[in-house]
């Protein structure tokens, strides 16, 4: 009888604790610092690029979306570059490439995208102001 009285007791006292609204308060403040902590060490994490430890060996050169959920990419391992094929399920190799890709530097864009912005200004600004479009080739 005497152990039934003690649990009882027990759990009035829990029940009491929980709608205390320091305890409240106490349990929501530690779950905010639980996700400030999270949210930090992810901030560190990406910032720091912690995510690529590797001895730089492999690289992806370039990358296109064949579907939902396939990629063809262009790695280089060493000084050769092999086509792959990415699903969610496999990666298959596609075929190894006789002539190289131009790698791009980072913080550089490629020479291709340069040209296409070039041409894509030029085109913009002949259909935005179609005077000046006259004025070059009357130049």
């Amino acid at each position: 009888m005497l152990p039934l009285f003690i649990s009882q007791v027990a759990s009035a006292q829990t029940t009491q604790s929980i709608t205390n609204p320091t305890s409240v308060l106490s349990i929501f403040f530690s779950l905010l610092v639980v996700i400030g902590v999270i949210f930090a060490l992810a901030y560190i994490m990406r910032r720091f690029n912690v995510t690529t430890m590797g001895n730089n060996h492999m690289k992806v050169v370039a990358s296109m979306v064949a579907g939902t959920k396939e990629k063809i990419m262009v790695i280089q391992v060493g000084d050769e570059q092999h086509l792959i094929g990415v699903t969610s399920h496999n990666i298959s190799h596609l075929s190894k490439l006789d002539k190289n890709l131009e790698v791009p530097v980072k913080g550089k864009p490629a020479t291709n995208q340069d040209a296409f912005k070039q041409k894509l200004v030029a085109a913009m600004a002949g259909k935005l102001n179609p005077q000046a479009d006259t004025k070059q080739k009357d130049n």
